[in-house]
């Protein structure tokens, strides 16, 4: 398995991590637990180092989950896990990274995972009712008592990357990036390379759209898919995008590899510190998408990737109202 150094903070992971949230939560049905089990040990069986969870998925299962299914391996993975959302009665309601709560999730954390310290603790929303270097300064204090290692933020701007990193140097910053979402390009990534600071990109396959499995009659369960609540996913949505599948598959055909395998290669050529970490619930998934590291797209195949895609407007916004709000 290929390694991959998240910026310059020393912490290396292999080239493509697990996200683990849909084993439990936001993609449909949670898998049963000891399937779930299962399949998080085929990833470390096959060479997946990095894993990644948060309190807020399920809320609270999903690190139950990891914590169990890695424990007879946890020196030799890396878990990353998030704080940052107000859960109110299973459920997200708005933000909330106090510093009396960053340390009570962290605690909480700890004992979900089984584990003596956190490897990587992102901030998952940035919370506009408290300041980022109040927010730094708590995992900062959290770092030098050992309970967690490096620091991270998801879904934050470059000027809350910048604001953070000058009280505690971030190490990891996930966004959202695929073929077909590519806002952090313009501002965050430049950030992130100037700072050396790794990136983490979620939804690497679109939140399954890039995996060409869904068509514009696919239907999501508003009580346990958040995509019911995309504008994205919309059936019109859907049917106006399927112009970036049909491209991937075009180029897919002609190397005889998979959708998925294109997708993800296109976004390990973008930069050696991007780390991308896609669901996977099945091991034929887990087997399909580490190809894609030993994949090397060409010159020519990235050239035509951009060229095809500028001529796509691809339709609706990336979140629903609610959770774009909440990213900074």
């Amino acid at each position: 398995m290929q390694k991959r150094k998240l910026g310059s903070s020393g912490l290396e992971v292999s080239a493509l991590g697990f996200g683990c949230m849909g084993l439990s939560f936001g993609l449909g049905q949670a898998t049963d637990k000891q399937n779930g089990i299962s399949i998080i040990r085929a990833g470390f069986e096959r060479g997946i180092t990095f894993f990644d969870t948060a309190e807020a998925y399920g809320p609270y299962t999903n690190e139950e989950l990891v914590g169990e299914a890695l424990a007879p391996f946890r020196h030799e993975v890396v878990i990353a896990t998030k704080f940052g959302f107000k859960l109110e009665n299973g459920v997200i309601a708005g933000t909330d990274s106090r510093p009396s709560t960053i340390r009570a999730v962290a605690e909480a954390s700890l004992k979900r995972l089984k584990t003596d310290v956190i490897d990587l603790f992102y901030q998952h929303r940035v919370d506009p009712n408290v300041p980022i270097e109040d927010v730094a300064g708590t995992v900062k204090d959290l770092i030098q008592e050992g309970k967690v290692k490096y620091f991270g933020l998801s879904e934050a701007g470059a000027q809350t990357i910048r604001r953070a990193h000058a009280v505690q140097p971030v190490s990891a910053v996930q966004n959202q990036y695929s073929i077909w979402t590519r806002e952090p390009e313009a501002l965050v990534l430049p950030v992130c390379e100037e700072l050396g600071i790794g990136f983490v990109p979620w939804g690497p396959l679109g939140t399954g759209f890039l995996a060409g499995t869904i068509t514009a009659d696919t239907k999501f369960d508003s009580a346990t898919d958040l995509r019911a609540t995309f504008p994205r996913f919309t059936p019109e949505a859907l049917k106006a995008n399927m112009p970036v599948v049909e491209m991937l598959n075009k180029i897919a055909r002609r190397k005889d590899v998979s959708t998925v395998q294109i997708a993800l290669s296109w976004l390990l050529a973008q930069k050696p510190w991007i780390v991308p970490i896609p669901g996977m619930d099945k091991v034929e998934y887990i087997d399909d998408n580490l190809k894609s590291i030993d994949l090397e797209l060409t010159k020519e195949d990235l050239q035509e990737i951009d060229s095809e895609l500028s001529k796509i407007n691809v339709q609706g916004a990336r979140l629903n109202e609610g959770l774009l709000s909440m990213s900074e």
